[in-house]
């Protein structure tokens, strides 16, 4: 069996085991999870441990996010295709990977320039050709091209930003850690219902790195 195979064999074990054995029911979440080729969205020296079940260091004190929680995000963002989506963290580009797997078009905020460069050349080179990256601060979203189906922030934040909720088409959902930094956050989905309406809901307890922004954390 070569490299390549070997990993294949490794994702498809992974979606089998972290993924639909923990609930994860939604074809397109499936697929896309079982077509991103998480190896190369890793450093070289982790390539190893790509298909661990729990979160990876990329560099500039980030992480790759457990593959389960990704699939759980995008999840919950309830997509049936051919959305416009926003990702909140690109990190190694991962996330917006899978989003783009299943969106017409993924806008994609990194604050880290190193970050962000890399994510944009790896998803370039893998084919993702519906994902734009850009270097910002992610509390303050892309107003220019929302509003969006979906948001996903791949950060805690101390409260949901206002920012973000007002990108949100009506009927779209915001999925995005919130609580301290110091204990585990609530994974929360907010539902923009009308104009001036929103719904929260609790999907669990999380652990994330902290949203750095103006609607964030300083």
């Amino acid at each position: 069996m070569n490299e390549q195979q070997d990993f294949a064999s490794r994702r498809a074990w992974m979606v089998e085991d972290q993924i639909a054995g923990r609930g994860i029911s939604s074809p397109l979440v499936i697929e896309a999870m079982r077509r991103v080729p998480r190896e190369k969205f890793v450093i070289r020296s982790m390539i190893d441990c790509a298909y661990d079940d729990g979160p990876l260091p990329i560099g500039s004190g980030q992480t790759i996010s457990q593959p389960y929680i990704v699939a759980l995000m995008v999840d919950a963002l309830d997509l049936t295709g051919g959305e416009v989506v926003l990702d909140i963290g690109t990190g190694s580009g991962y996330a917006a990977a899978v989003l783009a797997s299943i969106a017409a078009r993924v806008y994609s905020i990194e604050r880290v320039p190193e970050l962000a460069e890399t994510a944009a050349k790896t998803l370039s080179a893998e084919g993702y050709d519906n994902v734009v990256v850009r270097c910002g601060d992610g509390t303050l979203g892309w107003p220019e091209q929302a509003p969006f189906a979906g948001i996903c922030v791949a950060a805690g934040a101390p409260a949901v930003p206002e920012a973000l909720k007002q990108q949100l088409s009506v009927g779209g959902h915001l999925v995005i850690p919130v609580g301290s930094v110091h204990t585990v956050q609530s994974l929360q989905r907010i539902t923009r219902v009308s104009d001036t309406e929103f719904r929260s809901d609790n999907l669990g307890d999380v652990r994330f790195v902290p949203l750095l922004g103006e609607q964030g954390w300083s």
